[in-house]
């Protein structure tokens, strides 16, 4: 695929996803698809026209062919993923059981992924890409993939392409002190910040320090459900347009991927979160990350019928 515009790098798992409203330890028959933060927002952007490249290791299993061809159908080119025969293609289980919380296990520990490299980040390049995506989780994998985020922000910033980090706090992967530690300081290397409120208070970070550090923009996504971007002079809001919830996990991503998508058409800050809250509304209403995320007809449309946001001179 030539003239990439977006590069992404991180681990896609299988998901088997429990059958509606059974408890995983009940559960009899399951949904596969793909999850992972850095694929979900790679497959938001290419149905929205984009073109993108996602960067990382799989195992030389069923899962890792899955998962490859998966994206590959979606338009996401993979031709720089490499197969480990050696190693394992990361499996997430998950239910959606309606009035408690969603029981997520992750058998991921050791897999291929954890074993991406600086090295490998380097070989494989930017391929011209203007903007580069990749989260937290990918750093707390191993120390060597730490070791390639820092790599792909170094290649990044070389070039001249912007660089967006999603801290996507997982507390099953490591502890609040090691969060902390590992992806606190990655917040400021960024130019575009996506978080929730709720991750921006346990990495003791805030919008106007991180903003004083250098970062552009940063997107928070609120608990009361109101997305913000902020910048130096304004700041933007958006409320929610969820009407009907089937399962909330992949909204973040939908959101990260409906606004960077706005962005790299030119659009406003405003247009932007409305792009990224209509794009979230409609992966809720779905129960896979990926089964709701838009294409450009779907997400023009929807947003042509619902209003903005308010800007706010800071």
């Amino acid at each position: 695929m030539n003239d990439i515009e977006v590069l992404t790098l991180g681990e896609a798992m299988r998901l088997l996803l429990a059958e509606p409203g059974v408890a995983l330890r009940r559960a009899h028959t399951f949904q596969a698809s793909v999850a992972g933060a850095e694929a979900n927002v790679s497959v938001g952007l290419a149905r929205l026209g984009h073109r993108v490249r996602w960067l990382s290791r799989v195992g030389d299993d069923s899962s890792g062919a899955a998962v490859l061809s998966a994206l590959r159908a979606e338009g996401v080119d993979v031709s720089g993923v490499e197969v480990d025969p050696a190693g394992f293609t990361g499996l997430l289980l998950r239910d959606d059981t309606p009035g408690r919380g969603i029981d997520v296990q992750y058998h991921r520990a050791g897999s291929a992924a954890c074993s991406l490299s600086a090295d490998y980040v380097r070989a494989a390049g930017l391929g011209g890409a203007r903007l580069v995506l990749v989260s937290g989780i990918t750093a707390m994998l191993s120390l060597s993939a730490r070791d390639a985020v820092l790599a792909l922000f170094e290649l990044a910033r070389a070039e001249g392409a912007t660089i967006a980090f999603d801290p996507n706090v997982r507390l099953k992967l490591a502890s609040p002190a090691q969060w902390r530690e590992t992806v606190g300081p990655l917040l400021h290397q960024a130019d575009l910040v996506f978080a929730g409120e709720d991750e921006l208070e346990l990495l003791d970070a805030t919008s106007p320090e991180l903003i004083a550090k250098g970062v552009g923009t940063v997107v928070v996504k609120q608990r009361d459900k109101v997305a913000r971007a902020v910048t130096a002079e304004y700041e933007w809001s958006q409320e929610t347009l969820v009407t009907h919830v089937v399962d909330p996990v992949g909204a973040g991503d939908a959101l990260t991927s409906g606004y960077l998508s706005s962005w790299l058409r030119g659009g406003s800050p405003a247009e932007a979160l409305l792009a990224g809250a209509v794009s979230a509304a409609l992966v809720v209403g779905t129960r896979t990350d990926l089964e709701g995320l838009p294409d450009r007809a779907e997400l023009a449309r929807t947003s042509a019928a619902l209003g903005g946001g308010e800007e706010v001179h800071r």
